[in-house]
């Protein structure tokens, strides 16, 4: 499968729309577009399937390493890779968007707000293109969109004010209905707020389609992954608007090695019979009332204290607390498995990708092992002052005093979010 990435020139510029865009036009040429992000993003990807079709595959060597990234990529399906980028195209600590292109050979197609600019448009492909050079990574940038660009005059000038071997590929025009709403944590989840069909296949008509395919590349294929068996086990994991961030991957290789039951505990769900419980990432605090009053919750305090291995992940960390303030003031009761009282800020908390070192055995990790994952949160815990932790923080924030895992039976809860490819979800099952 050929594919390109969509890098920006900084945050904000637009690559979400202009992926959408690309993805559509692909659709409507013909093609079997596959979507992917950069980076450990679960917001973006939400938009990326309705308009494609398919779950949008998360590419970043922090969480997968090299490796793990081009088995993602590879796992997709589809005539074309559409990878949107994270930030702009070369930031990012320890995981880039530059890091990404270069990890799969793939071209990128830079995203320029051209909204005040024409010939600049032109310097700004021509910086990007020549700094490439100077940076650590290979990194071939191809071709421009223009974000929020009018046609006529102002398209003519940008594609003439850029340089030899940088190809013009279309525009997205400025339009209020191809905008998404944001709130903390990034913009709405795709389910919640799509973008206007109507906009998104008139920016569609401004994209040349068969020159992104004609300038996509196929990366390389990595080697056989490691195969592990099926066990017969039975692992229910919350699926709903509250418990909503888990990457595709994660959810395969669950599938592949147990029976997975999802369930809804904002709907009103009971917890299905399971060997093992997953509560992803989410919105907890935006379905506070819904998860105090939950069935499921009630009957996995009671299972997890008879010892049912239970694994929470941020969202999934508060719902097990014992209590979720909102930034209103609100305090509402949650599932009361681990000892913490979790409330919500006005600002993020933590923003990075995070190391873990595990000091015993854990539930997704045996002693000493690390654990490389991603962290994103409004809100912070007060814990028991006999709270057990299962990790040391060697990069990142954590839960308290550099210390994440909060741990009690044989429940976990961690405010990072890993990927599969950490073979955390193959230790929780094999603890099964």
């Amino acid at each position: 499968m050929k594919g390109v990435v969509l890098g920006g020139t900084a945050s904000g510029v637009g690559k979400t729309v202009a992926t959408l865009a690309v993805l559509r036009a692909l659709e409507r040429a013909g093609y079997d577009p596959q979507p992917a992000k950069a980076g450990p993003d679960f917001i973006d990807p939400s938009h990326h399937e309705p308009v494609a079709g398919e779950p949008s595959r998360t590419l970043d060597p922090w969480l997968s390493g090299e490796a793990g990234v081009r088995r993602n990529y590879h796992r997709g399906d589809g005539d074309v890779c559409v990878v949107e980028g994270m930030m702009g195209l070369y930031d990012g600590s320890v995981a880039s968007t530059a890091g990404v292109a270069d990890v799969l050979d793939l071209p990128v197609v830079l995203v320029v707000d051209a909204s005040a600019g024409m010939q600049s448009v032109g310097a700004t492909a021509l910086g990007f293109r020549e700094y490439a050079g100077e940076a650590s990574f290979d990194v071939d940038v191809v071709g421009v969109i223009a974000q929020r660009a009018h046609g006529g005059r102002h398209a003519e000038g940008i594609r003439d004010a850029l340089p030899d071997g940088i190809a013009y590929l279309g525009r997205v025009p400025p339009d209020d209905d191809l905008a998404v709403p944001d709130r903390h944590l990034g913009l709405h989840m795709g389910e919640e707020a799509t973008v206007d069909e109507d906009a998104l296949d008139a920016a569609a008509e401004h994209v040349d389609a068969e020159q992104v395919v004609e300038l996509a590349r196929e990366p390389p294929r990595p080697g056989p992954g490691s195969e592990r068996p099926a066990t017969g086990k039975r692992v229910a994991v919350a699926s709903d608007a509250a418990f909503c961030f888990a990457y595709p991957a994660t959810r395969e290789r669950l599938r592949e090695r147990a029976d997975v039951a999802t369930f809804s505990p904002v709907a009103g769900d009971d917890l299905p019979e399971c060997d093992g419980v997953y509560l992803p990432g989410g919105y907890p605090e935006l379905h506070a009332d819904a998860l105090a009053d939950s069935r499921a919750l009630d009957t996995l305090a009671e299972r997890a204290a008879d010892g049912l291995p239970v694994l929470g992940e941020c969202g999934g960390l508060m719902a097990l607390a014992e209590s979720l303030t909102t930034t209103d003031g609100e305090t509402r009761e949650m599932a009361g498995v681990l000892p913490a009282d979790v409330r919500m800020r006005e600002r993020y908390q933590a923003l990075d990708h995070v190391k873990l070192r595990a000091g015993g055995d854990a539930l997704t990790a045996g002693a000493g092992e690390r654990l490389r994952g991603h962290e994103f949160h409004y809100s912070d815990t007060d814990v028991a002052g006999d709270a057990r932790f299962a990790f040391d923080v060697e990069r990142g924030t954590g839960i308290a005093n550099e210390r994440d895992g909060l741990t009690e039976h044989r429940t976990l809860g961690t405010y990072a979010h890993v990927h599969a490819d950490s073979g955390a979800f193959d230790r929780f099952i094999d603890n099964l």
